[in-house]
């Protein structure tokens, strides 16, 4: 059996699915991507984010991206890990900016994308369902912004479950599970930004864990090979100079 599907790979290598999947011995062959990442896309963690557990972090986070957005004029993703952040920044960016502010949930998934293209200078600030499976190529998406790595509540029910026989298995539910799991999925979120090779762009990952804790090597392994910034004022350079 043949099996070919994108973003798979954790840490370089398919094991985390090939295990989910209960697959032994298998054949593996990666294809490379014809996109010339270090070209056609920057990789920014900024300095300075806002401390996660402070009361205004939406408002803080929000003051610091609106500028790039701004300097973009729309043309971005906002990629949010809850519906809260994800409402919050939707609300605020309508309040401080000029430009259109598309929020999922509002209509449909396809209604947005048409409307999103259509505008040309448009924000869609989106959750789960707009992390895979989405293709806006050209012009009008240049900038994708991910609010934090996507880790799923420990607390989720399956999660629990697959956390617990880990466990039981004598295993790292954390390395074993929660990391391939929210490194796959952050792939999926970046993967929305480059779809061609005429594409050009910027990722902006707004969590700090990427540059100072361990792991934040294994999720920056797993992503393309991009040019890489802590300087959002780079990121406006790199935005204007297409």
């Amino acid at each position: 059996m043949d099996i070919h599907i994108r973003d798979i790979r954790s840490g370089g290598t398919f094991n985390h699915f090939c295990q989910r999947l209960g697959i032994e011995n298998a054949t593996q062959k990666i294809l490379y991507s014809p996109f010339n990442y270090p070209e056609q896309s920057l990789l920014c963690v900024p300095r300075y984010l806002p401390n996660t557990n402070q009361v205004n972090t939406l408002n803080s986070l929000g003051e610091m991206l609106l500028p790039v957005i701004e300097a973009n004029k729309g043309r971005c993703f906002v990629l949010c890990t809850s519906y809260s952040m994800m409402r919050g920044l939707a609300e605020y960016f309508r309040e401080k900016s000029h430009l259109s502010i598309l929020l999922q949930g509002e209509t449909s998934k396809g209604k947005l994308l048409e409307q999103f293209i259509k505008e040309t200078h448009s924000v869609l600030v989106a959750t789960s369902s707009f992390w895979e499976g989405v293709d806006v190529r050209g012009d009008a998406l240049s900038l994708v912004i991910i609010d934090k790595l996507p880790f799923t509540a420990p607390d989720e029910p399956l999660l629990k479950a697959r956390i617990e026989d880990c466990r039981l298995q004598g295993g790292d539910p954390f390395n074993d599970i929660q990391i391939p799991e929210a490194v796959i999925t952050l792939k999926q979120g970046v993967g929305r930004l480059i779809r061609d090779v005429t594409d050009r762009g910027v990722v902006i990952i707004c969590d700090n864990r990427l540059v100072m804790r361990n792991y934040g090597e294994t999720f920056l392994k797993s992503l393309p090979n991009s040019s890489r910034t802590r300087d959002l004022n780079k990121v406006i350079q790199f935005l204007q100079n297409k």
